[in-house]
C-alpha cells in the first residue's frame, strides 16, 4: 500500500503530465543529421554536452525525489516513445508521468517522474534506469540513487574451479558484492605447484564489471601455460574501495596419464600425501576408489604404507 505522501506525489505527477505536451521547438541547427538517431533521451538540462550524463539522487530513506527526462526528436517525422523504469532498487521505485510520449518533429518533450524511496530502504547504492524505446531502437538513462546511512563495502570470491582445456587450463570463479555500495573490483591471481613452486602470478588489475549491492558475476581466467604434471593450488584475491577484500583457493592435479613416467608419478604421489597417493594409484590401475574392508594385495599394501610415512 502506498503512503499518503506517495499518493500525493503520484497525483501531482499526473497533473504535471500536461508539461509533456508543452514541447520546445528546436532550431534547425539541432536537426538530426543523416544516419543519426531519430530521437534521444537524457536527463533534463543536459543539452549541449555539458549537462548530466545520468540522474544522481541522494537522500535518506522515505525521501521522494522529483526530476525530468528530456526526449528530443531531431528528425522530420513524429515519433512515439515508450517509457518504463527498470532494475531493482531505484528502477522499481520510479513512477513516470506517462508511459508513452508522441514527439513532433524537431521538438523536445520533458517528462516528469518521481523516485519514492521506501522508509525501510537500506543505506547504500540502489541503481536503476529509465528505458526509452521507439522507432526501432531502445536506450536507457541510468539512475544512481544513494540512500544515506552507514556504508559497508564487502566482497567475496566464490566457486573457484580449475579445469584443463587443450594445452592449458581455465580458472573459473564468481564475485559477489555482499555490501551496500557499488564496487569496482580488482583481482590478483597466484598459483603454486608441488613440483614447480610458483607457477603463476598476475598482479592486481581492475576488472570491467561494476557490482551493485547483492550482485553476483561469474568470470574465467585463462591459463595457457598451465603445467603438464603437477599438483597446484590457485589463490584468487579480490579487493575494492572501502576496504572490501575477498579470497578463495582451489586445488587441481595435472596428470598426463598417457606419457607420465613411473618416477614422475612417484614424486607426485608421495608429495601429495598418503590419502591422495592411494587414490592416484588406484586410478592408474583402472580401479575406482573404494571403501571396502578387504586387505590390499602386496604391491598395493607397500604403496599404501609408503604414502602413510610421508
Amino acid at each position: 500500500m502506498q503512503s499518503p505522501r506517495s499518493v500525493t506525489h503520484a497525483v501531482r505527477l499526473l497533473a504535471a503530465a500536461s508539461v509533456v505536451a508543452v514541447a520546445v521547438s528546436l532550431p534547425p541547427s539541432v536537426a538530426a543529421a543523416d544516419g543519426g538517431p531519430a530521437w534521444t533521451a537524457a536527463p533534463s538540462g543536459s543539452g549541449g554536452g555539458d549537462g548530466r550524463p545520468y540522474f544522481y539522487l541522494e537522500g535518506v530513506a522515505g525521501t521522494v525525489f522529483e526530476d525530468k527526462l528530456a526526449l528530443t526528436n531531431t528528425g522530420s517525422k513524429p515519433h512515439t516513445v515508450g517509457l518504463r523504469g527498470t532494475g531493482e532498487g531505484a528502477g522499481a521505485w520510479i513512477v513516470l508521468a506517462t508511459p508513452e510520449v508522441k514527439i513532433p518533429p524537431r521538438t523536445r518533450a520533458e517528462v516528469p517522474f518521481t523516485v519514492t524511496v521506501p522508509p525501510g530502504a537500506a543505506p547504500g547504492d540502489h541503481p536503476g534506469a529509465i528505458v526509452a524505446s521507439g522507432a526501432g531502437r531502445e536506450t536507457d538513462v541510468r539512475v544512481h540513487l544513494r540512500v544515506s546511512g552507514p556504508r559497508l563495502a564487502a566482497l567475496t570470491v566464490e566457486d573457484v574451479t580449475v579445469r584443463s582445456r587443450g594445452d592449458g587450463a581455465v580458472i573459473g570463479y564468481a564475485l559477489v558484492n555482499r555490501g551496500n555500495t557499488t564496487l569496482t573490483p580488482r583481482l590478483a591471481v597466484r598459483a603454486e605447484g608441488l613440483v614447480g613452486g610458483e607457477l603463476l602470478y598476475r598482479s592486481p588489475r581492475t576488472l570491467p564489471e561494476r557490482l551493485a549491492p547483492g550482485e553476483r558475476v561469474e568470470r574465467t581466467e585463462p591459463w595457457p601455460d598451465a603445467p603438464a604434471l603437477d599438483s597446484v593450488t590457485v589463490r584468487l584475491t579480490a579487493t575494492a574501495a572501502g576496504g572490501a577484500r575477498g579470497e578463495a583457493t582451489a586445488s587441481a592435479s595435472f596428470v598426463p596419464w598417457g606419457t607420465v613416467t613411473g618416477a614422475a608419478l612417484l614424486v607426485l604421489v608421495l608429495g601429495a600425501g598418503g590419502g591422495a597417493a592411494w587414490r592416484v594409484v588406484r586410478r592408474r590401475h583402472g580401479k575406482p576408489p573404494t571403501t571396502d574392508t578387504q586387505p590390499p594385495t602386496k604391491p598395493e599394501r607397500h604403496l599404501a604404507q609408503a604414502g602413510a610415512t610421508t
